[in-house]
């Protein structure tokens, strides 16, 4: 027997949703702020901020961008009220976060109140995209 192929169609969507399009270009914005850190530490040969140039790298860029592709892949979890909950955690945590810890590490340990804080609040975002993902996705098939 002869076996005969099928030509499917598949349709492509080329539209990101809204909500992926915002978590990746804020994803941007933030890659340039860490390479601009990074390339600030690196001309003054001063590395005491490599742990803010770190966070805002991996939250910031790597993160949100991650969110952002996920949003726009199911668009349904980047509809949903868990995904505006991690919106706002999200960018209200890190840039208290990078100022804070770079306030801390040139000697400010005041700001240690806030760093803390800051550190949760990034957590409690974390663990919503989580519950959003397990929630919104449930067993869907390929």
């Amino acid at each position: 027997m002869q076996a005969t192929q099928q030509t499917i169609p598949v349709q492509l969507t080329t539209r990101f949703s809204s909500t992926g399009a915002i978590w990746i270009k804020l994803g941007v914005l933030y890659l340039l702020v860490g390479v601009g850190l990074g390339i600030m530490m690196g001309a003054s040969e001063d590395f005491t901020l490599r742990p803010v140039h770190a966070h805002i790298n991996l939250l910031g860029w790597a993160t949100m961008a991650l969110a952002g592709l996920t949003y726009a892949v199911f668009p349904e979890a980047g509809r949903s009220k868990l995904a505006q909950i991690h919106f706002w955690l999200a960018n209200v945590s890190l840039p208290v976060m990078a100022v804070s810890l770079a306030l801390i590490l040139t000697g400010t340990r005041q700001a240690l109140p806030a760093l803390v804080i800051s550190e949760m609040l990034a957590a409690l975002g974390i663990i919503t995209f989580a519950i959003n993902l397990f929630l919104n996705l449930g067993n869907r098939q390929a």
